[in-house]
């Protein structure tokens, strides 16, 4: 182990020159397509499969607090009986959208989530829920297969030639569309991903090494190899949840790191950048330090809904164990139904769903949000507000 005084040296990516061949529909001025011309330079990766974290002292303590934290919060939550697992889960999707410029407030994700007319935007926040669903639940096994299949669940909707593969074509990172020459970053040539991808998953399953960290280094490397031309950052972001309920830090809820990126966004970015110049300090720090911000504001977020539940059922008229009350449950994690969803949900005729919805109404509970008497939708605003105030609390620095 290093000392604290030592910095945490990693192997640093290298480049090697690789032709460029122009595609006919690009575009770009004479002095763009001129500089764009000609070889160009990807980054190879080093394979770290087999290679020990350097980890100084003072690193350790901080990511070991933090995993005290992360595993008492989730064992704070997991014993409470509301369905908080799934609040949280959408709150860590859509601040992983967030970090890449996809936002859309609860309702209209709510919307998405149940198949009704929504934004793109709200489209692809709740397509980031699935993809995080499939993260968990193949968590136990992280492969090369389970990540296919974060990807496929996150873009088989918005850009389905892309899923089921690894990419086949050059991308990079920056602004130039003409070419990679000037481009902020580039990413190994596609003919390399697949071995680097086969070492990412070894070096992920691995069980000699303190998991936050592994974790860190596991999304960073992801990054770094940008297997897709679509979705590498939110699929990362997938993959940090896999890895803290693989090795146990999570078991049952998702604790949303992502919301904890989302203070300081050019930070995350620089600790990546700093990742491929050989110091893994940073990201493990930011990973470690977004875990903190992380439980803080999911502490906030299970405490707002418990107090909006509680002032639900002082005013709810009906018995204890009625349609009504167990609708409300419900609503935590799924703010806008219609009578059918409702009655799917409980297990009950349509019409008994509507009764109850028909009391959550007189309560001031639901609003209905639609027009006329057909395909009725109603809405817990309670709820909604709750949801709305979570990511711009997770935005403020302190």
């Amino acid at each position: 182990m290093t000392t604290s005084k030592e910095k945490s040296h990693w192997l640093a990516i290298h480049y090697e020159e690789r032709p460029w061949h122009k595609v006919q529909d690009e575009y770009g001025s004479r002095t763009q397509n001129r500089l764009a011309s000609g070889p160009y330079l990807a980054s190879v990766p080093a394979f770290i499969a087999d290679l020990q974290l350097p980890l100084d002292t003072e690193l350790q303590a901080l990511t070991e607090e933090a995993v005290s934290e992360l595993a008492r919060f989730d064992a704070e939550v997991g014993h409470l009986t509301a369905p908080f697992a799934a609040v949280l889960l959408r709150a860590e999707s859509a601040a992983s959208s967030e970090i890449e410029h996809l936002t859309s407030d609860a309702r209209e994700i709510a919307l998405a989530e149940l198949g009704e007319r929504a934004s793109e935007d709200a489209q692809l926040i709740a397509d980031n829920v699935r993809a995080m669903q499939v993260a968990l639940a193949m968590a136990e096994s992280i492969d090369g297969i389970a990540i296919l299949e974060m990807h496929r669940a996150l873009l088989e909707h918005s850009n389905p030639r892309i899923v089921g593969h690894w990419r086949d074509q050059q991308v990079w990172i920056g602004v130039n569309s003409v070419g990679p020459h000037f481009a902020q970053f580039v990413p190994p040539h596609h003919d390399r991903v697949p071995a680097l991808m086969d070492d990412l998953v070894a070096f992920a399953n691995r069980v000699d090494l303190p998991v936050l960290a592994q974790t860190a280094i596991a999304h960073a490397q992801f990054e770094t190899i940008h297997p897709f031309p679509d979705g590498n950052g939110r699929v990362g972001r997938s993959l940090i949840q896999a890895m803290l309920r693989g090795g146990e830090l999570t078991r049952n809820v998702v604790v949303p790191v992502s919301a904890g990126l989302l203070r300081d966004t050019g930070r995350y970015f620089d600790a990546l950048s700093a990742y491929r110049s050989g110091d893994v300090t940073p990201i493990v720090r930011s990973i470690a330090e977004a875990s903190f911000a992380a439980v803080h504001n999911g502490r906030i977020l299970v405490a707002d809904l418990e107090n909006v539940q509680a002032e639900w059922r002082g005013r709810i008229r009906a018995r204890q164990d009625s349609a009504a009350h167990r609708l409300v449950g419900i609503l935590l994690r799924q703010p806008v139904l219609g009578a059918a969803a409702a009655a799917a949900q409980l297990g009950i005729s349509t019409v008994n769903a509507q009764v109850a919805i028909d009391r959550l109404v007189d309560a001031g509970v639901l609003t209905q949000i639609t027009d006329g008497r057909r395909n009725r939708i109603w809405l817990a605003p309670d709820v909604i507000r709750v949801l709305d105030e979570f990511a711009p609390r997770a935005k403020r620095r302190r």
